[in-house]
């Protein structure tokens, strides 16, 4: 892949809210979990984890908690990634939440990626009542979820996202 082929791939990348009833295979799903194993992280640490929902019961409580989304009930599948501050902070003490935080963000955008690249749809959502997701999930107080990134196969949208020009994001050698 060229660098133009790759800047076209990354800007036709767009979130989608609505998904036909077609669930993953466990191939796609394998695929979009084996990126995020690529992704780097602090240290190497990989300080993050994924929940796999497909089930529908589940889903709808996670929509629930993210006040009211209801891509996160039509998609075939919903990854809750989430920073694992231990695996982090053993080795950076109280600055590895931080990096827990960036492990999982980086891990969960390449997830993004690699279901982009099959033709998977995906919409990343980061509005959700934490402590609910904490309790429909079941996880462990050193577990924060950071990202559900809802997935399925849906209608790819008519336009793209207009997006602000570089120059309104980029400041050289200072601010």
């Amino acid at each position: 892949m060229d660098s133009s082929d790759f800047s076209g791939f990354l800007t036709s990348r767009t979130s989608v809210r609505e998904y036909g009833s077609d669930p993953l295979t466990p191939e796609e799903t394998d695929y979009i979990l084996s990126a995020a194993s690529t992704a780097p992280s602090a240290g190497n640490r990989e300080a993050w984890d994924v929940v796999v929902v497909t089930d529908e019961e589940i889903r709808c409580a996670l929509a629930e908690a993210a006040f009211g989304q209801a891509h996160l009930e039509t998609a075939a599948t919903v990854f809750i990634v989430c920073a694992n501050y231990v695996r982090s902070m053993s080795r950076y003490g109280e600055r590895g939440i931080l990096y827990a935080v960036e492990d999982a963000t980086i891990a969960c955008t390449y997830m993004m990626l690699a279901a982009h690249a099959k033709k998977i749809h995906t919409c990343w959502t980061g509005a959700f009542d934490e402590e609910e997701i904490r309790e429909i999930l079941d996880l462990p107080q050193h577990v924060r979820p950071i990202a559900l990134l809802a997935a399925g196969k849906g209608d790819t949208p008519t336009h793209l996202t207009e997006r602000m020009p570089i120059g309104e994001h980029v400041h050289r050698e200072q601010w």
